[in-house]
């Protein structure tokens, strides 16, 4: 059992197989017990009507989830097909969707907003506004994001090519990838691994949470690795996976995936600033080949 604590929020979480979920229940119930006479001992209340539970499993396994509700100090809260998580939604399948959608939605209702106001503000005033507004909403946990499929990817990457022509004031039948090169914007795709390779840097230079630095390893430090090319170069262990469908999307799978493909002279720039602008420039030749 695990628990990350936050300034107004507290979870706790944890694996079980299929034939321990009652075990399983058992604990956690008696876990949040806990939590709430910490909380009164120190003159806080745990609120159990915005307390969510969310059972996780791949698709093929949805049928073996618990329907019952689970108790939650004196009541009981029924599980939830998705739930927010600081502002990420988290399908029980992980697939993702719901954020997807959600995203792609506000985005889009925002755009049409801000379409109202083109030509009452000049062109660079309207850009920071797309970019503030749109953008961030689409870069904003994006690493969560690794490993989908996609025709999901796409649905993201279509809120981008919208916000592009409505900053240039381009039709929707033209081409939008040398206006996007223009702008000098990352696809969807080259963005979801800029945000996993800075993460990566930030493990292993020590500025991430302990709970993704300990998924980073290098093959430098595996003693029978020492004397393999690879671990010059920086390279990190990748972990084998069970499932493709939800293992390759963990970040101890995509995080070293993106950073071993990388060139040396970026995973070896010694200072945050100078590594972004180093990957930027290295990803954007993936995203416009031909600029």
């Amino acid at each position: 059992m695990q628990d990350h604590l936050y300034a107004d929020d507290t979870q706790t979480y944890g694996p079980c197989r299929p034939d321990d979920v009652q075990d399983f229940e058992l604990r956690i119930s008696a876990c949040v017990d806990d939590v709430a006479l910490w909380m009164k001992s120190n003159r806080l209340q745990l609120n159990t009507d915005k307390t969510e539970v969310l059972w996780c499993a791949t698709s093929r396994r949805q049928s073996q989830l618990p329907k019952l509700s689970l108790r939650i100090c004196s009541d009981f809260v029924a599980p939830l097909l998705n739930v927010r998580d600081l502002g990420i939604y988290l399908d029980a399948d992980l697939s993702m969707k719901s954020h997807v959608r959600r995203t792609t939605s506000s985005c889009f209702a925002i755009l049409r907003q801000l379409r109202s106001l083109r030509r009452s503000i000049p062109s660079s005033v309207y850009q920071t506004l797309i970019v503030s507004l749109i953008l961030t909403r689409l870069d904003y946990g994006n690493a969560t994001l690794a490993g989908l499929p996609v025709y999901l990817v796409s649905r993201l990457q279509s809120v981008m090519n919208a916000a592009a022509r409505s900053i240039i004031g381009i039709r929707r039948s033209e081409h939008i990838t040398s206006t996007l090169a223009n702008l000098h914007w990352l696809k969807v795709s080259e963005r979801i691994k800029f945000k996993l390779a800075v993460l990566t840097y930030r493990c292993l230079h020590g500025a991430a949470p302990w709970y993704l630095t300990d998924d980073i390893r290098l093959l430098f430090d595996i003693p029978s690795r020492h004397v393999l090319k690879s671990s010059s170069r920086n390279e990190l262990v990748i972990k084998p996976t069970r499932l493709s469908t939800v293992g390759d999307r963990a970040f101890s799978y995509a995080a070293p995936r993106v950073w071993n493909s990388l060139p040396i002279d970026i995973t070896s720039v010694p200072s945050l600033p100078s590594f972004r602008r180093r990957l930027k420039t290295h990803l954007f030749q993936f995203s416009f080949p031909m600029n």
